[in-house]
């Protein structure tokens, strides 16, 4: 294939944060618009920012590339490490020099980082403090990055968590239980709340509208007498109840991931995450007690992210992939390749890292949730008419 001229000659790429469907469709996209349509050469750097810190690279070329469309995961490896922030020997350190240096020695011109908000964050990081050129792609399931319509890797994840619920509706039926599927997403509620919806749940409960157990407890009590002897219950692992949100508003406790406290230290100073008790599994017994109906509890954990990537993944890879070679070739640098419609664009990065999309209340989503039935967890979430707004 002839190539075009390009204002960038070689370029690192990464894969960072969680793994999830559509990186390997990404990497492809990248890489075989950049070497066959503009010549440019390719380092991929394994693990992460790990392995842009330890210069642990590999050349990517057509022939290793090829083939990555429906693989799930990422060839390249991955970690959640961040540069500026990295445990070497028990201790954090800042290596955002080490990092800089290892992409002078490639002689790279621009760095592509696939990720999520913290690898948004951790580009911008060395764009601004370690002066490097650095372009991004929006990947993450809970599609909680900001600026863009979407992420890659939510639609399969969103799927995936569909299929779970619709599953979990003929053993509920048969048993006449209470079943509480917990789905990924800490922060953002989108995952919980598409495939809730997709998937016919009777209660959804999301990080952005705090649940009244009460409320929850009468919803699940008004269908029994109703006649229907079952529910489905799908729970954001960050869901929180109106006392935990009002604690954290007030500041009595820390906010902290729903299975880990903060982090503490062993012996040999090694960091580690006390474990505790899920949301769903403390939801679960709550609601037993409360309504007398036997209930059990569901956790997909990482199987919503792992396997092979949906169509619609793999579109949105390739296109961003492709987009992101030509912004390249032109010089374009420092931005994120936002989905936008049917389209992708460039926006800045500045403009990106640090935020996070989040459910808004207006959104045609819980609308339509409401307007079915569904419980949110709190009365006052009623279905109202949407105020558009510009954006």
């Amino acid at each position: 294939m002839s190539t075009q001229e390009s204002k960038t000659r070689c370029i690192g790429i990464l894969t960072s944060g969680g793994d999830c469907p559509g990186l390997n469709a990404a990497i492809r996209g990248v890489a075989k618009a950049a070497i066959n349509r503009y010549g440019m050469k390719v380092v991929g750097f394994q693990d992460g920012f790990r392995g842009l810190v330890e210069n642990r690279s590999i050349i990517l070329d057509d022939r290793n590339v090829s083939g990555l469309l429906t693989m799930g995961g990422t060839i390249l490896g991955t970690s959640r490490d961040k540069p500026h922030k990295m445990l070497i020997g028990g201790k954090k350190q800042d290596m955002t020099a080490a990092a800089v240096e290892n992409i002078k020695r490639h002689h790279i011109d621009c760095l592509v980082c696939l990720g999520g908000g913290g690898t948004q964050k951790n580009a911008y990081h060395l764009h601004k403090k370690g002066g490097l050129n650095v372009l991004t792609l929006p990947k993450t399931i809970d599609n909680d990055v900001a600026r863009t319509d979407t992420t890659f890797g939510f639609d399969t994840a969103m799927s995936i968590a569909t299929e779970a619920i619709d599953r979990l509706h003929t053993t509920a039926t048969s048993h006449h239980r209470i079943i509480v599927c917990e789905i990924m997403g800490n922060n953002a509620g989108w995952l919980a709340l598409g495939a809730g919806i997709a998937g016919g749940a009777d209660v959804i409960l999301i990080p952005e509208i705090p649940y009244n157990l009460h409320a929850v407890a009468e919803h699940l009590m008004e269908r029994r007498r109703t006649g229907k002897r079952f529910s489905i219950i799908a729970i954001a692992e960050g869901a929180k109840s109106v006392e935990e949100a009002q604690a954290i508003a007030e500041g009595k406790t820390r906010k902290t991931s729903p299975r880990r406290e903060e982090v503490k230290y062993d012996e040999h100073g090694f960091a580690y995450h006390p474990v505790k008790e899920p949301k769903a599994s403390q939801l679960t017994r709550q609601i037993q007690e409360l309504t007398g109906i036997e209930a059990r509890v569901t956790f997909l954990g990482h199987v919503q992210r792992g396997g092979i990537p949906s169509p619609t993944d793999r579109l949105y890879s390739t296109l961003l992939g492709t987009k992101a070679a030509e912004l390249l070739a032109r010089g374009e640098y420092n931005v994120m390749v936002a989905i936008k419609g049917r389209s992708c664009q460039a926006v800045p990065l500045k403009s990106v890292a640090g935020k996070k999309k989040l459910v808004p209340l207006d959104h045609p989503w819980i609308q339509s949730a409401t307007l079915v039935g569904t419980c949110l967890g709190d009365r006052s979430i009623i279905a109202q008419p949407r105020v558009e707004r510009e954006t």
